[in-house]
């Protein structure tokens, strides 16, 4: 088969090192019809983040705040058996798990400032609000 198509790309310059990445492959359920039975196209591919050198220190302790729900023992764990071969299970797990680790390093975003809402829009809101009340009140028929 090919090379495969890494590295891949974090953010930036950092990518994921093709060192630290521990893959698994077992049976898969799905399409394949007898070949499914004879291959291991599941992929599971796992990352120490915890003890990773890869990404520096700030970025990994925003990803072990942000994905510590999904960390055992600081591994991430992405599993891809979408597809019947596994080299494109094994490419679809390492593009999800570059993406998961470039959502969960993003910056925080900016604090919203909180703003005035200007005193003519306000007025303005007023002026129409008694409006129609005026045009629905002009609805009843007190007058008839």
């Amino acid at each position: 088969m090919d090379v495969m198509s890494g590295p891949y790309v974090i953010r930036g310059s950092v990518s994921l090192p093709e060192a630290e990445l521990i893959w698994r492959f077992s049976r898969s359920s799905g399409p394949g019809g007898q070949h499914v039975n004879t291959s291991d196209s599941q992929v599971e591919l796992r990352f120490d983040l915890a003890k990773t050198e890869a990404l520096p220190e700030v970025w990994k302790a925003r990803a072990l705040e942000r994905l510590a729900s999904r960390l055992v023992g600081g591994v991430v764990s992405v599993r891809a058996s979408e597809h019947r071969s596994q080299w494109r299970n094994r490419e679809t797990a390492a593009v999800r798990l570059a993406s998961l680790l470039a959502e969960a390093t993003a910056p925080p975003p900016k604090p919203r400032r909180a703003t005035k809402i200007p005193r003519g829009i306000n007025e303005r809101r007023l002026r129409e609000k008694k409006a129609r009340a005026q045009t629905k009140k002009g609805r009843s028929g007190r007058d008839w």
